[in-house]
């Protein structure tokens, strides 16, 4: 397929540029056999049953990005992409001049040393007794999307982070979750839906533009993920008892895809690669919650994989045509597969 398959028309005005007045209170598209629907998030209870299993990623968004100079002076701004360990991280650098290993990077009250070259990343390694997460948290700034203009500031942190985000590690954040509410979680799982969780660190990767026009040709940024037992547990017993799996955002969707290539859910942590276009055979997700997503992106391919391109392309025209909010801080969609399984 062609990338401009996946391209449509977005009025930039239609890029939230901050998150509802209140948690939750956005709109919801539901998309599936019956054809497109609108509401509102607060609704979504009324659109699930008992014994249904929705799987959150629970990553937790660090102050990834950094700014100082050089030791020899130039300016430089560093993303960190992901932590190896307390001391080491793998950071896009910008700078005049690519540092290069054994290069001081100073930052506001600490330095690191560049290591080594690892494709298009660098090797930092972060000096003192203090964690890379703790200077991080320290020194650090929310990484907000690019398309978000506005400088963070404290609402950003709040609101650029899902209320069950437990482990640090993502440079943005599994925006689907940004609509639920404690209140929300709390009335389905009251419902008999069980709520389950696992870890993929988003990365920035995750923005990176398709450059190529043959998408067969385009190589996928790598991420990390993790699924508890549990999880795993609570999946196959749905499965088994006609239950859904719902996954909540792409991110999950990765995982639990990713965690299936060989048997279901038969590699519960690992790096993941996994592109998923449209032709793709999914092995447990039955449906999905997620955001809309930009022009020519991976992420628009995936959900055109998983409900059908044409649906996606007559949903995201709807869309645009009833002024939904797009993108990080945007409104939500609830796809049916397109094969319908449950």
């Amino acid at each position: 397929m062609q990338l401009s398959d996946f391209d449509y028309f977005l009025p930039e005005h239609l890029i939230a540029q901050f998150p509802p007045a209140e948690r939750g209170a956005s709109r919801l598209m539901q998309v599936g056999a019956a054809g497109i629907a609108h509401g509102w998030f607060r609704e979504l209870p009324n659109l699930l049953r008992a014994g249904d299993v929705l799987v959150f990623n629970d990553t937790k968004v660090i102050k990834a990005r950094l700014f100082g100079h050089k030791a020899s002076g130039g300016a430089i701004e560093a993303l960190v992409e992901r932590v190896l360990d307390t001391h080491h991280a793998l950071a896009h650098v910008r700078a005049s001049k690519a540092p290069k290993p054994g290069t001081r990077l100073l930052f506001d009250g600490f330095e690191a040393e560049m290591v080594e070259r690892r494709g298009d990343l660098f090797l930092l390694r972060f000096a003192g007794e203090r964690s890379v997460l703790e200077w991080l948290d320290e020194a650090g700034r929310l990484p907000l999307p690019p398309y978000i203009t506005h400088t963070p500031d404290d609402e950003d942190a709040k609101r650029y982070q899902t209320v069950y985000a437990r482990d640090p590690g993502a440079v943005a954040a599994p925006t689907a979750g940004l609509h639920f509410t404690d209140a929300l979680l709390e009335q389905v799982r009251g419902m008999g839906v069980q709520t389950h969780f696992l870890t993929l660190h988003v990365g920035a990767g995750t923005f990176q533009p398709v450059r190529v026009d043959d998408i067969a040709q385009h190589v996928m940024h790598h991420e990390r993920y993790s699924i508890p037992e549990a999880t795993i547990a609570a999946i196959r017993a749905a499965k088994a008892n006609g239950g859904r799996v719902i996954a909540v955002g792409t991110t999950s969707l990765r995982a639990l895809e990713a965690a299936s290539q060989h048997e279901v859910l038969g590699e519960p942590e690992g790096d993941t690669d996994i592109f998923i276009t449209p032709g793709y055979r999914f092995r447990v997700v039955d449906r999905l919650i997620t955001n809309f997503h930009l022009p020519k992106s991976t992420l628009l391919m995936l959900v055109a994989a998983f409900s059908g391109l044409e649906t996606m392309r007559a949903a995201y025209a709807e869309a645009v045509a009833r002024e939904y909010h797009f993108f990080s801080y945007g409104d939500a969609m609830l796809l049916e597969r397109a094969d319908d399984p449950a």
